[in-house]
Formats: structure tokens, C-alpha cells, sequence
């Protein structure tokens, strides 16, 4: 008596009758379809072993049932797209979503490569510089009056140009007498420090920052030999304070006041005191002096 061949769900017999191996079960066509075809996604029918079965993205049509959702062209071999899970051919997805290219006014393809910029879309061969034709792809550009030029066209064409180093100024300029600067070459003459946002002053052309113009121009103290900036100021708290205060009038006369800061150096024998005709005699001004005290 031969061994039985049955199937492996319903166990019926499978001598004479055709029948498919699964991981080296046999199953009966019946039984082989109900356990393991697939459901068309347009008709809802299992997809039979004798049929061709056409999946995408984990779903299964047939072939008779793959078709553009807007048209009904077969799909079947051809290029097509998905849009809210519906297949489209090419044309019907193009005409109604695809982008128009901003520079010949016609349709990119989907899955071709698109340039994107501030809601506009270009073919990657139509993304040029306006002044040197050449395709600008991923590198940097700039838009002006409605076209796009790269970045060295652009410089070229229309960037200031630093009067230090004579290169063009792309960002973070700084403007003193009406003249454009890089912001690291707009720097102190003395130091070098850079001084966008600093105080700072110029002599001859040249530009400084307050110490150096104090350090290089400035007067001396003659008791300190610190640079007098402005008001002098007492380095130490013992020391009375000499104040000449220069404002300019239209006779441009001058105007000095000696002041002692502390009144409790009055009597002190280390207060020195100075005699104001002397000092109005000396520099020849026909000024007027004060005492006072802090």
C-alpha cells in the first residue's frame, strides 16, 4: 500500500490533483489561496495562484485591476505615481499636481529632480545664474529684482566693496564717512582690535580706540604720567585734583577751575595751594578761577 500525500490543512488527498508547497507543506489550491493570497485592493478578490499578483507598498491588485484611478489606463509596465494612496499615471499626477518650473513654465516630472525656493520650483537644469548661465544646484546664491545669481556673479556685480582690503563685503558690514568696511578690517590703528559697536576716535584718517588715541596723543599728567582723557582724575585718593576743563565759546576763551576734593584737606600740610593770579598770569588767559571743595 503506498504512503499518503494529503493536504496539509483540509487532508484531503493530493494524489492526481495539483497542490503547492509552502516551507515544504503541500496544500490544496483551495486551501493554499484562502490561507495565504492576497485581496486586490480594487475588486476585493482574492488574488488566485493562477493570476498574477502585482503588490506595492504592502498592497496587492490584479493585473487587470492595476490601473490609473483618474483615466483607467493599465499601469501594468509603466511609470505611475500615488497621491492620498490612488494610483495615477504619469500624465493624469503631472497635470493635475505636479510643479511648473518658474523658468520654462513646464512640468516637472515626478522623479525627476526639482530646485525649491520660497514657494517657486525649477528643472535642475533651468536653477541658473542669471549673469553666467551656469546651474547653480545645492551651491549658495542670491535673489535680486527677481532673479538668482551665485554667489561670485553676485559680489561681482553688486556687493560693496571694503576700501581696506578691496574685497567684497557679504555680510556684517560697517559704514564710517559714508565709506563701507568689513567689520574685521575696520580695526584700531594702534591695537588692531576690531571696533564695530566700540567707542572710538580718528586722527589724520586713521581710526583708534579710546585708549590708544589717549596713549599715543593724549597729554600727560605731570605728577602721574597717566594720559589726561577728558576731566583729569585723581590716581590716588590722597592726592588734591587739577582740573582744567576746556570749552570752546566763539571768542574761544577758556575757562580753568582748581578744585581740592576733600574739604578735610584744608588744613592739611600737604594741601597745596595755588595762587590764581599767578596761574592766570602764566598762561596769559583772562580767566576765571574757583575754589571749591567735595
Amino acid at each position: 500500500m503506498s504512503e499518503r500525500y494529503d493536504c496539509t490543512e483540509c487532508k484531503d488527498s493530493l494524489y492526481g490533483q495539483k497542490y503547492i508547497l509552502k516551507e515544504e507543506y503541500p496544500y490544496c489550491i483551495k486551501c493554499y489561496e484562502a490561507l495565504f493570497s492576497s485581496k486586490c485592493e480594487k475588486c476585493k478578490k482574492l488574488i488566485s495562484c493562477t493570476s498574477k499578483d502585482l503588490s506595492f507598498k504592502d498592497c496587492h491588485w490584479h493585473s487587470e485591476c492595476f490601473l490609473c484611478n483618474n483615466c483607467s489606463r493599465s499601469l501594468v509596465d509603466k511609470p505611475f505615481a500615488t497621491k492620498n494612496d490612488l494610483l495615477m499615471c504619469t500624465d493624469c499626477y503631472c497635470l493635475e499636481y505636479s510643479s511648473k518650473c518658474h523658468a520654462c513654465l513646464k512640468t516637472i516630472m515626478p522623479g525627476t529632480k526639482k530646485m525649491e525656493h520660497k514657494g517657486n520650483s525649477w528643472h535642475e537644469k533651468c536653477f541658473i545664474c542669471k549673469f553666467c548661465q551656469q546651474t547653480i544646484g545645492t551651491k549658495s546664491f542670491v535673489k535680486k529684482d527677481g532673479n538668482n545669481y551665485c554667489l561670485a556673479c553676485y559680489e561681482k556685480l553688486f556687493a560693496l566693496q571694503c576700501v581696506h582690503c578691496m574685497k567684497p563685503i557679504t555680510t556684517g558690514g560697517v559704514s564710517y564717512h559714508d565709506q563701507p568696511w568689513h567689520k574685521e578690517c575696520f580695526v584700531c590703528a594702534g591695537c588692531k582690535m576690531q571696533l564695530a559697536g566700540q567707542r572710538f576716535t580718528s586722527r589724520d584718517d586713521a581710526t583708534f580706540c579710546l585708549e590708544c588715541f589717549c596713549n599715543l596723543f593724549a597729554k600727560k599728567c605731570a605728577h602721574c604720567t597717566n594720559p589726561i582723557s577728558g576731566k583729569m582724575t585723581s590716581h590716588k585718593s590722597s592726592d588734591p585734583i587739577l582740573e582744567f576743563d576746556k570749552s570752546h565759546s566763539r571768542n574761544e576763551k577758556f575757562c580753568f577751575r582748581v578744585l581740592v576734593v576733600k574739604s578735610s584737606w584744608k588744613d592739611s600740610p600737604n594741601c597745596n595751594w595755588f595762587d590764581f593770579n599767578n596761574v592766570s598770569n602764566t598762561f596769559n588767559l583772562n580767566s576765571t578761577f574757583s575754589r571749591s571743595y567735595a
